[in-house]
C-alpha cells in the first residue's frame, strides 16, 4: 500500500454481490485493516503537529479527542471498502486473489506493512529517506527494479494526486469553519502552489518505504510483482486503491480543518 496523504461513510447492511464479496477478500488478503491502523497512528501523530502549528496552546485534550475520533479505524475502513468494491465491480479478482494468498504474496504484503509501521517512527524515516538519497541517481540494480515497479503502478502521480486533494479538503474545512478568508480559486491557487515541494517530498518517501519494504525480497519475486501490476486486474486494483483511500483522505482532511478551524476561534470541539 503506497498511499502517503495526510480521512466517514456509514455501513449498510444489504446483499452484497459476489464481486463485492471478492472484494472485500482481497482488501484482507491485502492487509487493509492493519494498514488502516498504522495509517490512525500516523493521523494521531499529524494531528498533534497540526494543533502545534495552528492552534493557540497546542494540542488540548478537547482537540486530542476530536482528532481519535475523526481517525476512527471503522469509519476509515468502511470508506475504503466501498470506494474499492465500487472501482472494481466489473473486474475479474480470481488472479489477484490467487496471487495475494500464496506464501509469497503474503510475504510481500507482511513486509509493506511492516515498513509503513516501522516508517511512523520520525528517525526511521529520516533514515529510510537517506538510503534513497545516497543511491539516487545511481545505477543501483534494487533501484532500477524499483523505478519500473513506480512507473508501471504511477505511484508518485497518484500519490501527489491524492496529497494535493487532501490538502483542498483541508482548506475547505477551515474557509467553511470561518478560521480563513480564501475563495475557492484562492485555495486552489495555494494547493497548486505545493505541487513541486509535494512530488519532491513524496518521491523521497515513496522510494524510501519502498527500499525498506522489499529489501528483503528476491530481484524476481519484485520482477513478479510488477508483472502482476502490468496485467488488467492489476491495475484495476491500483485504481480502486487509490479511490478508496483518497475518498478517506479526503474525508478526514476536510473533517480536520473544520475541527481546527475551531479550534483556531478558541471554540470547545
Amino acid at each position: 500500500m503506497f498511499l502517503r496523504q495526510i480521512l466517514a461513510l456509514p455501513l449498510i447492511f444489504m446483499a452484497l454481490p459476489a464481486a463485492s464479496s471478492q472484494a472485500d477478500e482481497l482488501l484482507d488478503a491485502l492487509g487493509i485493516p492493519e494498514v488502516i491502523a498504522v495509517m490512525q497512528d500516523e493521523g494521531v501523530d499529524y494531528g498533534a503537529e497540526l494543533a502545534e502549528d495552528l492552534i493557540p496552546g497546542g494540542p488540548s485534550p478537547s482537540w486530542n479527542a476530536t482528532v481519535q475520533r475523526i481517525y476512527s479505524v471503522e469509519k476509515m475502513e468502511a470508506s475504503v471498502r466501498e470506494g474499492f468494491r465500487e472501482t472494481l465491480a466489473d473486474t475479474d479478482l480470481d488472479p489477484l486473489l490467487a496471487f495475494f494468498r500464496t506464501t509469497q504474496g503474503q510475504r510481500i504484503v507482511r513486509l509493506e506493512i511492516s515498513a509503513r509501521r516501522a516508517l511512523v517512527d520520525e528517525d526511521v524515516e529520516e533514515q529510510a529517506r537517506a538510503a534513497f538519497r545516497n543511491l539516487d541517481g545511481s545505477d543501483d540494480d534494487r533501484l532500477r527494479l524499483l523505478d519500473e515497479f513506480v512507473e508501471v503502478n504511477d505511484l508518485i502521480e497518484a500519490n501527489v494526486v491524492g496529497a494535493l486533494n487532501s490538502s483542498y479538503q483541508f482548506y475547505r474545512g477551515l474557509a467553511e469553519g470561518g478560521a480563513v478568508g480564501m475563495s475557492e480559486d484562492e485555495i486552489v491557487s495555494d494547493v497548486w502552489a505545493q505541487e513541486e515541494e509535494t512530488r519532491v517530498d513524496t518521491r523521497e518517501w515513496l522510494y524510501g518505504y519502498l527500499l525498506m519494504a522489499y529489501g528483503p525480497l528476491e530481484p524476481e519475486v519484485i520482477e513478479d510483482y510488477t508483472a502482476l501490476s502490468r496485467t488488467e486486474a492489476g491495475a484495476a486494483m491500483n485504481r480502486a486503491l487509490f479511490a478508496g483511500f483518497d475518498d478517506m483522505y479526503g474525508d478526514i482532511s476536510y473533517a480536520l480543518g473544520l475541527a481546527a478551524a475551531r479550534q483556531m476561534q478558541g471554540q470547545d470541539l
